[in-house]
């Protein structure tokens, strides 16, 4: 999948999610995360973290990058990457997080370590390889044909 992707836009998109987690807001947990989606047009639609008090109204990174993406016209993902602030190798996306980019399409997903040095590949299917989409829908198909 990532030879649909230049390396030159590829590290572009690396780049957008770390100054994306520049932004974040996360003063109750201090664990800053920034999403960067490549849309099939060449935009580059980034989010970050938004902490409440009342911690289930948080939104992930990942989250906020699709909302502002959809929201902007953009329905068709070629790659995702996301970074945090975890001293660990790699950061992954949570189940919603994981459901919500799979809604979109199965399209290059790169989890990068805080530096941006190291970077995990894989596709948004392989984060859920058993995803609840539109055709699982048990209404009619025709009512709710999904157009991207």
């Amino acid at each position: 999948m990532n030879g649909v992707v230049s390396e030159e836009i590829l590290t572009k998109l690396v780049k957008q999610a770390i100054l994306a987690k520049e932004k974040a807001y996360a003063p109750y947990s201090n664990f800053r995360v920034g999403a960067a989606i490549l849309c099939d047009d060449g935009t580059i639609v980034t989010g970050c973290n938004v902490e409440n008090v009342s911690y289930g109204l948080s939104i992930c990174a990942e989250r906020t990058a699709v909302v502002k993406a959809v929201s902007e016209g953009k329905r068709k993902f070629l790659a995702v990457a996301v970074t945090s602030d975890s001293n660990a190798d790699s950061t992954f996306p949570c189940g919603a997080c994981r459901q919500f980019l799979r809604e979109f399409g199965d399209y290059l997903f790169i989890s990068v370590s805080r530096d941006g040095q190291k970077r995990t590949q894989s596709t948004t299917d392989q984060l859920l390889p058993h995803a609840f989409l539109p055709e699982n829908l048990s209404t009619n198909k025709q009512k709710n044909d999904h157009k991207f």
